[in-house]
């Protein structure tokens, strides 16, 4: 568990040769968590490194969503989110908090940078297999190929062209704009250099290829279905690549295929499979009508344990074990090196397995120890019950149950202070600030004296300086935070830093300014309105809480705050789900203080409505220390969240392995009830 507030500086993620993606704060050597991928015995060495700017809460936790392989690039992009790449040809897009919301593949061999468009959604990639690779909306939207066989690096500028360098020691811009593309001749000589390069069949990137099956070149008169659709011909005893590109409606030649006569997978050597090499790649059919699943295997594997992971990496019925294991004997002849037949290790316990048809299991089982935990496990028959761990339990593996006087202690709640965002990229937020004050109305359009006041302003306060904001600053950033919805956020971030200054909270939030200011923030909370002002005007309310004059307005406002706020529920975007349960537990410390049980009465009703749709487990946990704060030396409030069935709503939390402060803050919680 990570407390956000202790890393003003934001922390510092480093991804490495041991698969790992490692989070660090600029005070400790020591990692503060790990993302972490499968092990290997390789030595670590740290290859890539960026510095996160935005937490919203971080824990430790094992992942099994990891890579697999050396992790190559990160890359920020958002606040909350980052992406990486790695060897196993994937890329993976990450929470901040540590969960892996997606894997994306494409490229088939390693993937060696990563670079994020302006918009910060879309991002292009460079891997082993000659390609760069642009990605819009979680699809590759499109493939171009380069006359180098290792496209080494990746940058996207500013105004949206992307730099490549590869292994043939040239760099390249790619751009989308008309005026900045390269003359005719020079685009003719750089596909004159891609037909004329040569591509290995045995990289894989093109599939099993038997030349003998190929279509002639009439075959490219048939127009192609996507964007970087691959074609090969056969002209003569040659084979060539032609890639579809849909801009321009034709093929463009990308090679000459080397070492491809009359092959096929059993005579051209290894498959590549998600930038690894295996001696066969097989389609697998496990249901009629059903989706194909791609399994990878070496003839030193063990069948059942390559069946067994297999069916547990596409989430498949244990049920089909033996029947994925025989297709693999029986497609593979049984060959085998360095194993025996009945030397292969149960896939669950790592003891010898019952192999059928054999007389009787492995001889050389294990020592009788528990599949689950790694302790001893009760064997029927035996007089003691094997070499049990001392003191460990065995449902959990953690220390067991001694004695009635160990108490947990509650360091969850009552919550004291109020929760903040603080988190920021100064030099993001105005240059975003600037290009939008370009499509402004005139009347709203703000002078270069203008920005630089607000340049000033977002200075002093990030930098904690002592110099108070002038009343002149304040009158900008008023106007510019009424700019039209569409382009307002900028201006939204730089108030929601801003409000925890003392004059700025007094300035905003006294009686005569108040009603105004938090009217026209209630108003950003339309449903129906953009997401970036919803989540902003949220956070900006949060800050408001720590202000004398910020505090004693949220309270006056609490009834068409909370009213609007709740609104907003019902949406997927995880960010104002946290922002949201931040709210209440900001209303819940000052509730907790002044016990005002009509304020927690809506509080614990806004709590168990939002209970019922979250899903983002942070969210959760705030949600979880709100109640525990309301409910903390209140046998009303304890009785009000009873009659809500908050007590049945939380005990699905009981048994969260990670973030362990979920189940933590829930069973105390539950013990107070």
């Amino acid at each position: 568990k990570v407390d956000i507030d202790m890393y003003p500086h934001g922390l510092i993620a480093t991804g490495g040769n041991d698969h790992n993606i490692c989070i660090f704060s600029l005070e400790s050597p020591a990692p503060l968590y790990i993302l972490k991928g499968h092990k290997n015995t390789g030595e670590y060495n740290a290859l890539s490194i960026i510095e996160i700017i935005h937490l919203t809460g971080l824990y430790y936790s094992s992942f099994h969503t990891g890579h697999e392989d050396c992790v190559r690039g990160l890359a920020i992009l958002s606040e909350t989110e980052f992406l990486s790449c790695a060897n196993d040809a994937s890329i993976r897009r990450w929470q901040i908090t540590g969960e892996c919301l997606e894997v994306y593949y494409g490229h088939t061999n390693y993937i060696y940078s990563i670079s994020v468009f302006p918009n910060c959604k879309d991002f292009v990639t460079t891997a082993e297999d000659r390609s760069l690779r642009i990605w819009k909306h979680g699809e590759c939207a499109q493939t171009i190929r380069l006359p180098a066989q290792s496209i080494w690096c990746c940058c996207v500028l500013d105004n949206g062209d992307i730099v490549v360098g590869a292994s043939d020691g040239i760099i390249r811009v790619f751009t989308e704009s008309e005026d900045r593309t390269a003359s005719t001749e020079e685009i003719k000589a750089f596909e004159k250099e891609l037909s004329q390069a040569t591509i290995d069949s045995k990289t894989g990137d093109l599939g099993d290829i038997n030349a003998e099956q190929l279509p002639g070149r009439e075959h490219l008169n048939e127009p192609g279905t996507r964007e970087g659709q691959t074609r090969l011909i056969r002209d003569g005893e040659k084979v060539e690549a032609y890639q579809w590109s849909v801009s321009e409606g034709r093929w463009i030649k990308i090679g000459d295929v080397v070492g491809s006569s009359g092959a096929n997978q059993q005579t051209s050597g290894k498959v590549l499979y998600e930038g690894k090499e295996f001696d066969y790649v097989f389609s697998i059919d496990v249901n009629e009508g059903g989706p194909s699943y791609k399994l990878p295997y070496n003839i030193s594997d063990d069948p059942w344990l390559t069946a067994y992971n297999f069916l547990q990496k596409n989430d498949l019925n244990p049920m089909f074990l033996d029947q994925v294991a025989k297709f693999i004997i029986d497609n593979t002849k049984g060959q085998m090196l360095g194993l025996g037949n009945t030397s292969f290790s149960d896939p669950f316990t790592g003891g010898g397995r019952y192999v059928p048809g054999s007389s009787s299991g492995s001889s050389n089982t294990l020592p009788a120890a528990d599949p689950f935990t790694g302790g001893g496990r009760y064997v029927p028959g035996s007089a003691n019950m094997g070499t049990t761990m001392a003191g460990v339990d065995p449902f959990t593996g953690n220390s067991a149950y001694r004695s009635a006087a160990s108490k947990t202690v509650n360091i969850y709640f009552p919550k004291k202070e109020a929760v903040t965002f603080d988190q920021a990229n100064p030099t993001q937020i105005l240059g975003k600030l600037k290009e939008l004050n370009g499509t402004a109305p005139e009347e709203k359009k703000l002078t270069e004296d203008d920005l630089i006041l607000l340049e000033k302003i977002l200075s002093l306060i990030c930098n904690s300086s002592s110099e108070k904001p002038t009343a002149q600053q304040l009158q900008i950033l008023w106007k510019a935070i009424n700019w039209p919805e569409d382009i307002v956020f900028p201006a939204l971030d730089i108030l929601r830093l801003s409000i925890k200054h003392p004059n700025v909270n007094d300035n905003f939030c006294n009686e005569k300014e108040g009603a105004q200011f938090s009217s026209h923030l209630i108003s950003l909370l339309n449903p129906k309105g953009k997401p970036a002002n919803q989540l902003l005007a949220l956070r900006t309310f949060c800050n408001c809480f720590v202000g004398q004059a910020g505090q004693k307005l949220m309270m006056s406002q609490r009834e068409s705050l909370m009213s609007h706020a709740i609104e907003l529920k019902s949406g997927s975007n995880k960010n104002i789900h946290i922002a949201l349960a931040t709210l209440t537990l900001n209303y819940s410390v000052c509730f907790h203080k002044d016990h005002n049980i009509e304020g927690k009465a809506q509080c614990l009703s806004v709590i168990s409505t939002v209970l019922e749709v979250v899903q983002d487990l942070e969210a959760t946990f705030r949600l979880l220390v709100a109640l525990g704060t309301l409910i903390s030396d209140d046998l009303n409030a304890v009785q009000l969240a009873k009659s809500l069935g908050v007590d049945s709503q939380i005990k699905k939390y009981a048994s969260v392995s990670e973030p362990a402060k979920v189940s933590e803050c829930c069973r105390l919680i539950l013990n107070l009830l």
